[in-house]
């Protein structure tokens, strides 16, 4: 394949003259391909979701939905794409196109080709079985609706979009599509974009990303662009230098020991749910409730904890596991525990010349915790509280507690003194309220758009009222 090109719908384009700042989206409308659009250019709304090809767990490739307007289109060097025109065409429509317009599940129009690309993906998932009754949100042919939870229709409703997605039947036979599933999946194409005084560079190792580091410490780091793209996006932030880090197999393993696990920085919260089968139970809490399907599909652990935001989910349940922060330099690694890691408002003890190469857990895990999530909307919203819960329990008693904080500070927090009011306490409900009462005083909430101080800190008083009855109705040990 030439130098820096990305193939798409089955032909190779050229990524440049696009520069390190243009998003896939506008890339691929720039070459006449428009069924992609920009609703909310956030990774909200899922108009611009297209599919692209990735390394497998259940087949040697998958093709994964992704949020198109997020994406730096430089950092598809190398990969395949397939957007809503490559799947089907007025004369020959795929059957997820012929489904949404059997019955009625485009009326605008606007948003259904990004549906169209997250129900394709889900079509051809290898997992899907048609018959088999995994929960109330699968359909009869095995379809997870839970496929669409970052896809926003505003005119139709979503019932007739279900309705096509659990008609779907199962791929053809010779279905290009489906077959590409067996062949391996594209390799890391290391390249560099230049641009408009910017540089956007793939690098081949880590080893090389370090080099780059700790030459030009000012460099931005973005693995799933989650949270670069709406820099970008919206706050027209325009970095020199961007490293691109999200295929570096230094940072997407998971190992599962008997002392720890070794979360990579660079897996996605997708990859990360389906590699930790439920070795870690709170985690089963945390994913469904971190944003959308099409976001997890790209958003990293070390994305989450590098941008050092008092608001991000994870933060709140790593420190409630005793989590540290694996860091990477030149200069070899240094482990560091996550409740140390924060230091101020966006700010970490990361120097400019490291990277989150992993976040270690120890194990084994508490078994009494519970992850709490108070936004405004239960699904794919920020959070004005988070809390995460761990409590060792033997004998009735609570031997070690350890609780983390999200949205009542500047950095997420542990509840200190919480957690020593806990510790040594037999575990009842006399123990919970009581304790509920100090939690309740933690950190320093504020006023803001999302909830009141008083709101905060009366969410948190509940925290563990709702962790004990959990407990008591058996839903934990």
């Amino acid at each position: 394949m030439p130098k820096n090109t990305a193939t798409v719908n089955g032909t190779v384009l050229p990524l440049e003259p696009a520069t390190p700042h243009v998003s896939a989206l506008d890339w691929l409308r720039d070459q006449g391909l428009t069924g992609a659009k920009e609703g909310c250019a956030e990774g909200e709304c899922g108009a611009c979701s297209i599919m692209v090809a990735r390394p497998g767990l259940d087949t040697p490739t998958e093709w994964v939905p992704l949020n198109a307007c997020l994406m730096p289109a430089a950092t598809l060097i190398g990969q395949e794409v397939i957007t809503s025109e490559g799947l089907g065409s007025p004369e020959a429509l795929h059957p997820v196109q012929r489904e949404m317009a059997l019955r009625g599940g485009s009326q605008c129009g606007y948003c259904t080709p990004g549906f169209v690309c997250s129900m394709a993906a889900e079509f051809y998932r290898a997992g899907r079985r048609a018959g088999v009754d995994d929960g109330p949100e699968h359909g009869p042919n095995g379809f997870d609706l839970h496929a669409l939870s970052g896809n926003l229709c505003r005119c139709t409703g979503y019932r007739p979009i279900r309705d096509a997605a659990y008609a779907l039947g199962e791929p053809d036979a010779d279905d290009d599509v489906a077959l590409r599933r067996e062949l391996p999946p594209p390799g890391v194409a290391p390249g560099r974009v230049s641009g408009g005084g910017a540089e956007l560079v793939r690098p081949s190792s880590l080893a090389e990303t370090l080099d780059m580091l700790a030459e030009n410490p000012e460099a931005v780091l973005v693995a799933g662009a989650t949270d670069h793209g709406v820099e970008v996006n919206l706050r027209g932030d325009r970095p020199a230098l961007t490293i691109a880090i999200d295929r570096l197999d230094e940072l997407r393993h998971l190992e599962v020991g008997s002392m720890s696990v070794e979360i990579g920085a660079a897996l996605s919260l997708t990859e990360i749910d389906r590699m930790l089968g439920g070795s870690i139970p709170i985690f089963d809490q945390l994913i469904p409730q971190f944003a959308s399907r099409l976001i997890r599909n790209s958003a990293t652990l070390g994305g989450n904890l590098g941008t050092g935001s008092p608001i991000g989910d994870a933060p709140p349940v790593l420190l409630a596991l005793d989590a540290s922060v694996v860091l990477a330099s030149r200069g070899g690694d240094r482990e560091v525990p996550l409740a140390d890691y924060f230091t101020g408002y966006r700010r970490s003890v990361r120097r400019p010349d490291e990277i989150i190469r992993s976040v270690r857990v120890p194990m084994p895990v508490a078994r009494t915790a519970a992850f709490h999530k108070i936004a405004k909307r239960r699904f794919d919203d920020i959070s004005s509280v988070a809390i995460g819960l761990a409590l060792d329990v033997e004998d009735g008693l609570v031997t070690t507690a350890r609780i983390g904080l999200g949205g009542v500070a500047a950095t997420p927090i542990r509840a200190r003194a919480t957690e020593a009011a806990l510790a040594g306490m037999p575990w009842t409900r006399e123990t919970a309220e009581s304790a509920s009462l100090v939690l309740a005083g933690e950190g320093t909430p504020l006023d803001d758009h999302r909830a009141s101080a008083r709101y905060r800190a009366a969410m948190l008083g509940t925290a563990l009222r709702k962790l004990y009855a959990a407990h008591e109705a058996g839903e934990l040990v």
